[in-house]
């Protein structure tokens, strides 16, 4: 199967089937990572994070000078 193949066919899946098929292949892809990490390394498993947690991870780069002020204004704004 190709990976056309394989995208296809898990756009047609229901969206809480989708998240469950993320999650898994994401867990997949921390346990073959950290499985690579010396033992001594201060990494820890994110696997202990909720999954909500988890998928945040990565999605939220902030500028140095980014006040927390100013992503709540942003929040506030974007759900109000």
């Amino acid at each position: 199967m190709t990976l056309q193949e394989l995208q296809k066919q898990a756009l047609q899946l229901l969206i809480s089937d989708r998240w469950r098929l993320v999650q898994s292949v994401l867990a997949s892809i921390e346990k073959e990572t950290l499985s690579s990490i010396s033992p001594n390394s201060t990494i820890q498993p994110l696997t202990n994070l909720y999954p909500w947690t988890q998928r945040l991870i990565g999605s939220i780069q902030l500028d140095t000078d980014y006040s927390t002020e100013s992503y709540v204004d942003y929040l506030e704004e974007k759900y109000s």
